[in-house]
C-alpha cells in the first residue's frame, strides 16, 4: 500500500474549536486521497488536543509537557511524518475549497520551488499580507500592521515589505522572498536540506528565516493567490499575550542579527536591540 501524499502539521496551543475547523478543512480538501496529520500540542490547558481524536483515521497528536514553541514543534512533526509534501498550518487557519490543488500545481510547475503560500484572508475578507520582502530596519516602519503602511500603501517600500495579490497578474504564482508560516505547502526534501526550522526561534519570524535559508540554497519561494486560506490571527497568543509580544521582538532581533547584521561588532546590532526593546516596552504598555 502506498503512503500518504501529504503530511499536515499543526502546532497547537489553546486554540479551542479553531483546531477542529482547521483539521476539518484539511479533511475536506484531501477527501479520497491518502493523507496524514500530526498535531503537536504544546501543553494546552483548554482541552483542545482532545479534538484530534475526532480525526483519528488520519490524524494523531504529539502531546508535549511544556510549550516548546512553533519551530521545534514543527520539527517534531516532520520527524514523525513521511509524505513528500508537507502542509504547515496554524490551528486558527482554515483552507478554502481548492487551495491544496492550486498549491500542489504550483510546486509541480516549478521544480526549484521549495515552499508555496496561498493568499491569506482575515475573517472579514480583507487580505492579510502573507507574502513579503526580506525584513530589514524599515520593516518596523512599513511592515504588514504598521501605521505608515496603512497611510502609504502604494509607496515602493510598503509594496516591497508586503506583496499585493494584484502583483501576480495573470500568472498562477509569483516568486517572493518569504511567505507566512500560518499556511504553507513545502517539499519535504527541501526542508530537510536546511535542517527544518531554526529552533532558536520560539515564536514569530521563523518562517522568514526558513525561506531565506532555502533561497540561499537555490530554492524558490512562491506566492499563489489562486489558493485561499482564512486566518484568525493570534487565537493562541491571546492566552499568553505578554509572552507572545516578548517572543515577537526577541525573534525579530535574532533574525536581524543572523541575516542583516551578522558581525558580532556591527553597530547596527546595538541600534536594532535598542529600538526593538523600546518597541516591545511600548507594545506591552498598550496591551495592558
Amino acid at each position: 500500500m502506498s503512503g500518504p501524499v501529504l503530511s499536515a502539521i499543526i502546532v497547537n496551543y489553546n486554540a479551542g474549536d479553531e483546531l477542529r475547523r482547521a483539521l476539518q478543512s484539511i479533511a475536506d480538501e484531501m477527501r479520497g486521497r491518502a493523507w496524514e496529520a500530526v498535531v503537536v500540542d504544546n501543553a494546552s490547558r483548554d482541552g483542545s488536543a482532545a479534538l484530534v481524536d475526532e480525526f483519528a483515521s488520519h490524524a494523531r497528536a504529539i502531546r508535549n509537557t511544556e510549550n516548546v514553541g512553533f519551530a521545534r514543534g514543527v520539527n517534531q512533526a516532520l520527524a514523525a511524518t513521511a509524505a513528500p509534501l508537507v502542509l504547515i498550518m496554524n490551528p486558527d487557519c482554515r483552507l478554502v475549497a481548492g487551495a491544496i490543488d492550486v498549491l500542489r500545481a504550483v510546486l509541480a510547475e516549478h521544480d526549484h520551488c521549495a515552499i508555496v503560500g496561498p493568499r491569506i484572508l482575515n475573517p472579514d475578507g480583507s487580505v492579510q499580507g502573507s507574502a513579503r520582502g526580506d525584513p530589514d530596519m524599515f520593516t518596523g516602519l512599513f511592515g504588514r500592521t504598521t501605521m505608515l503602511r496603512r497611510l502609504l500603501p502604494g509607496a515602493g517600500i510598503s509594496r516591497r515589505n508586503v506583496v499585493s495579490p494584484d502583483e501576480v497578474g495573470s500568472a498562477a504564482s509569483l516568486a517572493v522572498d518569504w511567505v507566512s508560516g500560518a499556511c504553507m505547502l513545502a517539499r519535504r526534501d527541501a526542508l530537510a536540506s536546511v535542517g527544518g526550522f531554526d529552533e532558536r526561534y520560539f515564536l514569530y519570524w521563523e518562517d522568514a528565516d526558513l525561506c531565506r535559508r532555502l533561497r540561499a540554497k537555490g530554492f524558490e519561494i512562491r506566492y499563489a493567490p489562486g489558493a485561499t486560506a482564512i486566518h484568525r490571527v493570534g487565537q493562541s497568543s491571546r492566552t499568553a499575550q505578554a509572552s507572545a509580544i516578548r517572543a515577537f521582538h526577541e525573534s525579530a532581533y535574532l533574525y536581524y542579527a543572523t541575516h542583516v547584521a551578522p558581525g558580532g561588532l556591527d553597530p547596527k546590532r546595538a541600534l536594532a536591540r535598542a529600538l526593538l526593546s523600546l518597541r516591545c516596552w511600548w507594545t506591552l504598555q498598550r496591551a495592558r
